[in-house]
């Protein structure tokens, strides 16, 4: 039991600093989805913080050129192409990246999608399937082959990108909604099954202004997010610091965390089909 605080003594240790807390060096990380959007955000991230980082999407040669530009700034950095949602190929990059890395420290399911349809009758068997594939059934795969070897070894973090559809969900975003809701329900589940080596959380973005939104009507962004409490959709660069918290030892008692990174959007979403009808 830890000595009661007394108002004495350093809160931190002196060894430790604000910076020092969040380094990764030494680490692992595997990010999927790391060519383009938050993905390749968080992989920069960690990559500045120390780590070597595991590019993965689908692509093995945008892997390759994300890889590229990290080795140019002296990072250790692999790339590996795979399609989250068939367990197969989940199989084979794992052993693949333990192969040539030896561990994984820090594991990102962030690799996802939500195809768009004109009406929820028009929702295919297949497209059903193939959004709970690779938002939900491809990340329970990795999290269990990844986590069971941190829980055996020396510990890890395990980063889940959700969404706040998962909570507020809309029309437009069903499946990829029920998807998400799992994938919540999945971090909570897994940071009791691997505790207490390994933290499993998971990161609630809003609405990103990254390659995804191409095929979003911007007159409809426009009008929900006059309602977000910070008026705007984010970044991709302002996921970073939520992705490099729960990543590092910052975050050490933080686990089963659904942590929202949305400028006030969730609360504000049960508004959205009065904006649409202004």
């Amino acid at each position: 039991m830890s000595t009661p605080y007394d108002g004495t003594q350093p809160l931190l240790p002196e060894a430790e600093t604000a910076g020092s807390v969040f380094d990764l060096s030494g680490r692992v990380a595997l990010v999927t989805g790391a060519t383009r959007g938050l993905g390749l955000a968080i992989a920069s991230s960690y990559a500045t913080a120390g780590a070597a980082v595991i590019v993965v999407s689908r692509r093995l040669p945008s892997c390759e050129q994300v890889a590229a530009g990290l080795r140019a700034r002296s990072v250790r950095a692999g790339a590996f192409a795979c399609h989250v949602g068939r367990w197969n190929e989940i199989e084979r990059l794992v052993e693949a990246a333990y192969e040539e890395f030896g561990r994984i420290d820090v594991l990102v399911n962030n690799a996802g999608m939500s195809p768009r349809y004109e009406r929820l009758s028009a929702v295919s068997e297949e497209l059903w399937d193939k959004v709970f594939a690779v938002n939900l059934k491809g990340p329970f795969r990795l999290c269990a082959l990844v986590g069971e070897r941190m829980a055996a070894g020396d510990g890890g973090s395990i980063i889940n990108i959700s969404s706040t559809g998962a909570v507020r969900p809309t029309a437009d975003i069903v499946p990829y909604s029920a998807a998400k809701a799992g994938v919540n329900a999945m971090t909570v589940g897994l940071a009791d099954a691997f505790g207490p080596k390994v933290r499993v959380n998971a990161i609630m973005p809003g609405p990103f202004l990254t390659s995804i939104a191409r095929n979003w009507d911007m007159d409809v962004l426009a009008a929900r997010t006059e309602t977000f409490a910070l008026r705007r959709a984010g970044e991709a660069r302002e996921i970073v610091g939520a992705a490099l918290y729960l990543a590092s030892d910052a975050a050490s008692f933080t686990t089963g965390t659904l942590l929202t990174v949305d400028g006030g959007a969730q609360w504000s979403m049960p508004r959205v089909r009065e904006a649409r009808n202004e």
